[in-house]
């Protein structure tokens, strides 16, 4: 296996554990248990950072890959790249913007823009894995 694909199996990886890691947060907050709430969304955060650079990293050493097939599978792959980056460039911002509103304890904003930046940020989580499953397997 080269680096690049290394790197691919690494970041869909990180992608899955990010995924995880949102589901047990909410699992967390709706048992009021913030602590653990608040340990799986940072985790989460620094799971994706993690995530990011050795993403950089994978597209900076091998470029971008192609899918190989053709018709509707294609169509289906690209639908879902599209729909993951698109989302995938927007999360950054919006988790730190939920993480900055929970840091600062203003809970009501926090959970006004959490309803929005979860299901986000979950789909671009879970959707990684999948560009990386129809790409790579």
């Amino acid at each position: 296996m080269d680096n690049g694909t290394l790197l691919a199996t690494l970041n869909a990886s990180l992608n899955g554990l990010s995924a995880l890691l949102l589901l047990m947060g909410l699992w967390a907050i709706k048992k009021k248990k913030v602590l653990f709430h608040r340990a799986c969304m940072i985790s989460a955060f620094s799971v994706s950072v993690l995530f990011l650079i050795s993403y950089l990293t994978r597209f900076y050493l091998t470029g971008v890959h192609r899918f190989p097939e053709e018709g509707l599978i294609k169509k289906i792959y690209l639908t879902i790249l599209f729909s993951h980056t698109c989302l995938a460039a927007m999360t950054p911002f919006l988790a730190l913007r939920t993480l900055f509103l929970a840091w600062k304890k203003n809970f009501a904003a926090h959970r006004r823009i959490a309803r929005i930046t979860y299901p986000i940020w979950l789909y671009v989580s879970v959707t990684g894995v999948v560009v990386y499953w129809m790409l790579y397997q």
